[in-house]
């Protein structure tokens, strides 16, 4: 089967919802047709079979030709068993495409998400979206469209002919399935909550698990294995306790309905044996009587399982609603100068060549790469402001250092710039734009990033480097970026060379993780290149091939570092000193040592600060 590529979320979504029917069927009329009309042929034959074996009977009793009757009862039931297999995998054909496209709908949303969001629902709820809730969501639709349907006609086609054959026993048969409804009606109504229950159960603890498999090597060295584990036992006891209250429930559907049927078949035997003696019943309706009310139960079952399922599936697409329904780097258009939204779906121009203004934006070495407006940032409404109406500028060319203690607010500056988030108060300029008029995929093609955990994909050193590109990219070109970093070596030395995947047996060291952290960085060719503390992981003799190669960026494109190093800052063009989520100081090194008492303080104890965490926001 040929999977479609359609999987955006507006071929998913209605009115902002998932439309599951209008998802399944949409665009398969013939599809639809078609499964529509072997689900009737497979519900008639269903039907028909009790009544073509009361006539096997009547022929029997009356010792005629049974050839006939027993051929058509034959082809009777073998055309319903083809004809409801034949629906059932149409069906799953569009079930399965449906499930593609949501789970790539789903990639998609979770990796355009704004940070916050992203990092409120957590990786392991995230991708518990791809399991457990597309796998119930699955079961919703494989029992839905047809077999519900299906079962609701077989029981109501079933009841007729019954009442047609003897509506005095019909009577005693719904008298005797009466409780058991009753009992199946409760157990549906306290299903659903429970199924909410397990599923926000499963996204947390598949969440902290990711977080501590991530967190491992420190885990291990605090010895704390048994601790971490106690709490993660803790949850999944919680989450086997509310698996087993709700197969609890589930299991008293099926003994409800048995129950019923069986007093049910205990009185029609009964009563129906009463009415033969008199004369009041023939023998052979009498046992198609039988066979329906033993065929009776199928539908039933189905009827109760099958809402329990469509309960599950409801779960799992309010939780799919959830999350299309968060804030996206999509849901940020960019704010033209006349206030109105330029829209987010035009893909972001090339990089322009280094040192160059991109098309359309001010152009020249007097328009700054970054300014700041008074710009006020909290990352939590009413707590501490992070930055205090800050003031600064990036030169278009040259390198800017950006020192200050941990928590002066240095690392949530890059992320402004990189509109992670945005400001709650002033302006952010990039090249002379407000970059609330940009979509964030215009301004990112401008900025080279690298951050201060070097962050890598557990993919290919190729996939790493080339992570943005839109076109393949040489060997050759990706080796000489290699080589200014000095990786270029290790890098052929690994089993498949650049085709290597990085993890495993095969990771690299935090140092040569930076280092090909820096050489992706180096290859976007972006006019403003943000450094987060690139040299914290590399020893003297790296440290100086940095300081080259960010001597080299800085010639023609604007370099913006956030140091905790001296090193780092002593031959910078400019350095700016931040504290308390303010501007303390502007100049060169020299200048500031002389004049700006905090900043030679910092200098002399050596303490510019320690990594930070990222932001918090987007």
């Amino acid at each position: 089967m040929r999977v479609e590529d359609d999987a955006d979320r507006g071929a998913l979504l209605s009115g902002g919802e998932l439309r599951i029917l209008r998802a399944l069927f949409g665009g398969k009329a013939g599809h639809v047709v078609a499964i529509g009309a072997l689900a009737a042929l497979s519900t008639a034959g269903t039907l028909a079979l009790p009544l073509v074996v009361a006539r096997l009977l009547e022929a029997v009793q009356h010792r005629h030709d049974v050839t006939g009757a027993a051929l058509l009862m034959v082809l009777v039931g073998l055309g319903a068993a083809v004809a409801g297999t034949l629906a059932a995998y149409l069906l799953a054909r569009l079930t399965e495409r449906l499930v593609y496209r949501l789970r790539v709908a789903t990639i998609r949303t979770s990796l355009a998400l704004r940070l916050a969001e992203a990092r409120r629902e957590g990786g392991g709820n995230l991708a518990t979206r791809l399991s457990g809730d597309v796998v119930r969501l699955k079961n919703a639709i494989d029992i839905g469209p047809i077999q519900i349907p299906t079962a609701l006609v077989t029981l109501a086609g079933t009841l007729v002919i019954m009442g047609l054959i003897d509506w005095v026993l019909l009577l005693i048969t719904l008298g005797g399935f009466l409780a058991a409804l009753w009992i199946v009606a409760l157990v549906i109504l306290g299903l659903r909550r429970r199924y909410q229950a397990v599923q926000e159960g499963l996204g947390e603890l598949a969440t902290r698990f990711v977080f501590a498999v991530d967190a491992l090597l420190i885990i291990k060295a605090y010895r704390a294995e048994e601790q971490v584990a106690r709490e993660l036992t803790g949850r999944a006891r919680n989450l086997a306790r509310l698996g087993l209250q709700t197969a609890r429930l589930e299991s008293l559907m099926a003994p409800a309905v048995t129950l019923g049927q069986q007093i049910a078949l205990l009185a029609v035997l009964v009563g129906g044996g009463t009415r033969l003696l008199a004369g009041e019943l023939a023998l052979a309706d009498f046992v198609a009587f039988l066979l329906y009310l033993l065929q009776l139960t199928a539908p039933l079952l189905m009827l109760a399982s099958g809402v329990a399922d469509i309960q599950a599936g409801v779960t799992a697409r309010e939780r799919f609603n959830r999350l299309f329904a968060l804030p996206t780097d999509a849901d940020a258009p960019a704010r033209t100068a006349d206030g109105h939204g330029a829209g987010y779906g035009a893909a972001a121009p090339a990089n322009p060549a280094p040192g160059a203004a991109p098309d359309g934006w001010p152009g020249g070495p007097a328009v700054p790469a970054v300014r700041f407006e008074r710009v006020g940032y909290s990352y939590i409404p009413g707590d501490e402001p992070a930055l205090r109406e800050v003031d600064l500028t990036v030169p278009a060319r040259g390198l800017t250092a950006l020192v200050g203690p941990s928590g002066a607010g240095k690392t949530t500056v890059l992320g402004l710039i990189e509109r992670f988030m945005t400001p709650d108060s002033g302006r952010v300029l990039v090249f002379g734009r407000d970059t609330t008029e940009l979509t964030p995929a215009e301004l990112r093609a401008r900025i080279a990033y690298v951050d201060q955990s070097f962050t890598l994909l557990r993919d290919t050193v190729r996939a790493n480097l080339t992570l943005g590109q839109d076109r393949p990219v040489p060997d050759e070109v990706l080796l000489h970026a290699l080589a200014k970093v000095g990786l270029d070596e290790q890098v052929l030395r690994l089993p498949d060379g650049l085709d290597t995947v990085i993890g495993g047996a095969n990771d690299l060291s935090g140092g040569q993780r930076q280092r090909l952290a820096l050489a992706r960085a180096i290859l976007a060719d972006a006019p403003l290149v943000l450094l987060d503390e690139p040299t914290s992981q590399l020893d003297s003799g790296n440290e100086l091939r940095l300081r080259e190669i960010v001597d080299d960026l800085a010639r023609d494109r604007a370099v913006l570092v956030v140091a905790h190093r001296l090193s780092t800052v002593q031959h910078a063009d400019r350095v700016i000193v931040l504290d308390r989520g303010r501007v303390l100081a502007v100049g060169t090194h020299d200048e500031l040592l002389a004049g700006c008492a905090p900043y030679a303080e910092l200098v002399h104890g050596q303490l510019l600060g320690g990594p930070q965490d990222p932001p918090r926001d987007a």
